[in-house]
């Protein structure tokens, strides 16, 4: 049903694929469009709205990129619709098409495809894409645990990205500063995947000595050393099943990660005092509150175990970035402390809001908790005034002391400056580092005149 009231365009440079795909999707979709040039996608989305774009790998165009396919998506991207890519590549580039949806496709099927299971599988993101949406609008109503599930674009990225990887057995690195749910969007994971019956256990690894570290993640015998009163499992036997989340994975020495590497390349352990091999099936999640590029300093982090956590990594946004998300939690977090200390809060006054959104938030949403609790404890009246809000001093003047908002204006602008141009005018790359959208980082150039 989704699929019968769509709009699709399609974009290859083949008139004989153009002409197969219309003939089949035609009596399926509501409007099939066609199109030989890329170089006119952008003209045609300022024009029009399509559910679903099906994109070719690579073009006989003047863009001479390699893989034009990747140039296109990435203009569809940075256009800022809300439209879902399927890119179509032959079998022998399987590779890129993997590629390609970790930049942002949202699937891809490969040449010559069959017939029904196109269609099925067209039909089957479209359904996602509803789901995803009224998942956004449910979660006003969920709970703290559930709270990653907002409206601001950047969420929905993240949610769309979690809903696809989510399924497969893939091991994932959430990366993200410090209070921006990490944790939420490692159990948000495991819930939907197929191990969400199975246990899921998280390891503060930052929290472990060299002498901790194999006992806890491996397990020991009765007798391995002093204290080992008893046979005990480790983190990854408890996990088996299941989900192991390796919470602050960037915190671990370089002889941690030798062992840790050599675990999850032969995917077995022996408890400390045994020779018994003991097979691990586990998914593996792991974050960080260091940047990509600091965690791939051979010096800090050996890039081979990179690799092997990292086939698909996820930026969790900062909440200053989330634009009218910092309202949604703020409602959220005054519902639950106004019930939680029999206060008659309803609502924040509009000043107050104004105030909310102003504020930098280092401590991200875990900052914002604490102020809405702290807020909802001190106040007196039915409303919620911008008084009443105090920020964290050991939060709110880390990195930024007090400013006005047109120095935090030229300190951003400075900041997206130097981003660009560290990544050489990559502006997806840019985007990634800073915690944005493509989309919410063009708005910020256009803002700055950049």
């Amino acid at each position: 049903m989704l699929l019968k009231n769509s709009k699709i365009l399609i974009i290859d440079d083949d008139t004989d694929v153009l002409t197969a795909v219309k003939l089949l999707l035609k009596q399926e979709a509501k409007e099939v469009v066609t199109e030989k040039n890329p170089e006119n996608i952008l003209n045609l989305l300022s024009k029009n709205h399509f559910d679903l774009i099906l994109l070719d790998m690579n073009f006989n165009s003047s863009v001479n990129t390699g893989n034009e396919g990747f140039f296109w998506l990435r203009k569809i991207k940075e256009s800022g619709v809300n439209t879902m890519v399927v890119m179509i590549t032959a079998y022998g580039d399987i590779d890129l098409a993997v590629r390609s949806v970790k930049e942002g496709a949202s699937d891809f099927i490969v040449k010559p495809w069959h017939n029904e299971r196109l269609i099925t599988s067209l039909g089957e993101l479209l359904k996602g894409k509803k789901k995803l949406n009224q998942q956004i609008n449910d979660s006003k109503e969920k709970s703290s645990a559930e709270i990653i599930t907002e409206s601001s674009e950047a969420m929905q990225d993240i949610l769309y990205k979690i809903q696809k990887v989510a399924p497969t057995e893939a091991n994932i690195l959430i990366l993200g500063e410090n209070g921006t749910g990490k944790d939420l969007a490692a159990r948000a994971i495991h819930d939907q995947s197929i191990r969400k019956d199975g246990p899921f256990i998280k390891v503060d690894m930052g929290a472990l000595t060299e002498s901790l570290f194999e006992s806890e993640l491996f397990g020991h015998k009765k007798g391995a050393f002093t204290g080992a009163s008893e046979d005990r499992a480790g983190r990854f036997e408890a996990a088996q099943g299941g989900t192991l989340f390796l919470d602050e994975i960037g915190n671990i020495s370089l002889q941690q990660q030798s062992k840790l590497l050599s675990v999850l390349q032969n995917r077995q352990i022996n408890r400390i005092g045994s020779n018994e091999i003991i097979n691990i099936d586990i998914r593996l999640i792991c974050a960080t509150n260091l940047p990509l590029h600091l965690l791939a300093n051979e010096n800090r982090f050996r890039k081979d175990l990179i690799y092997r956590i990292n086939t698909v990594d996820i930026l969790m946004p900062a909440l200053r970035n989330r634009g009218d998300d910092i309202i949604l939690l703020a409602n959220h977090f005054l519902k639950v402390y106004a019930a939680k200390y029999s206060k008659p809060l309803s609502s924040l006054t509009q000043k107050t809001k104004e105030k909310l959104k102003d504020y930098p938030y280092p401590g991200n949403v875990r900052e914002l908790q604490y102020a809405m609790e702290r807020a909802v404890i001190m106040s007196e009246g039915n409303e919620l005034l911008p008084q009443d809000i105090l920020f964290s001093q050991l939060e709110g003047k880390m990195e930024i002391p007090e400013q006005n908002n047109s120095n935090l204006g030229q300190l951003e602008k400075k900041t997206i400056l130097k981003v660009i141009e560290k990544n050489n005018g990559n502006i997806t790359k840019a985007a990634q580092e800073l915690g944005l959208t493509r989309t919410a980082l063009y708005r910020r150039l256009n803002k700055y005149e950049i």
